[in-house]
């Protein structure tokens, strides 16, 4: 245990000590900003019975930052350590390819829970400037945190999978961006399906993010969507531990 909170200690830290980090909190801050103005923007003045997070997932914003914020912190995992020449020595340390991987996953994740603790603040800056005190509902609020928390996981171990696989960091971002871009897009393939071909509806909309965060955000936790995500998580981190592993046969 204590190998693995050394190697979370060192991922996490190499984020805040180098200015790409403060470059990539800045811009999720930015992004989320105009997220949040846009919610601002179109509750104005107007009334609104249903939760308010259930603006966030229709803005452009929103997904902007969610599509993009994993690829640019996982792309360094392992890529910026083959390219550097530390990944060999790294892995011939006393600890093994699982205990690697779990680190280089967990602190690649806090950072990525770091950049959205500014939303704590969110359900106040509505609550004064859209006039409706009570709007915001805490259930769907913790619910949205649910959805943002388990987006993160899969992507995050989706990124340590891909720069497992390059020595190049563009790749392994461009890879981990397709990939989520793909996921995003079959809820929009759903809708276009023949009514009959209902079970194709029915398989795009169970692995639709779209579909998933919409459901979150009004507060909706279905047991599905959370092992949906949970076994993905497992699934590329067992797939980045095989990947780094399959060194040894080289």
């Amino acid at each position: 245990m204590s190998e693995i909170t050394t190697l979370t200690r060192r991922e996490l830290s190499g984020h805040f000590l180098c200015l790409r980090g403060y470059i990539i909190l800045s811009g999720v801050q930015l992004l989320m900003g105009g997220s949040l103005l846009t919610v601002v923007y179109l509750l104005n003045g107007r009334a609104y019975d249903l939760p308010l997070t259930e603006k966030f997932p229709q803005t452009e914003f929103f997904w902007l930052v969610l599509l993009m914020i994993s690829p640019v912190i996982t792309m360094r995992t392992f890529a910026q350590e083959k390219s550097s020449g530390t990944f060999e020595t790294l892995m011939t340390a006393p600890v093994s390819d699982i205990q690697v991987v779990f680190a280089k996953f967990l602190g690649s994740y806090f950072f990525y829970l770091t950049a959205f603790l500014p939303m704590l603040l969110y359900p106040f800056i509505l609550e004064r400037y859209t006039h409706e005190s009570v709007a915001v509902d805490a259930g769907a609020l913790v619910s949205l945190g649910l959805g943002i928390t388990l987006f993160g996981s899969f992507f995050m171990a989706l990124g340590c999978f891909a720069s497992s696989l390059t020595r190049s960091q563009i790749v392994a971002a461009v890879l981990t961006f397709a990939i989520g871009t793909c996921l995003f897009m079959l809820g929009y393939f759903a809708d276009l399906q023949p009514p009959e071909m209902k079970w194709w509806h029915y398989i795009f909309q169970h692995i639709s993010m779209l579909k998933h965060m919409e459901d979150f955000s009004t507060g909706i936790v279905d047991s599905r969507h959370i092992l949906y995500y949970l076994s993905l998580t497992a699934l590329f981190l067992f797939l980045t531990t095989k990947s780094i592993g399959s060194r040894k046969w080289k």
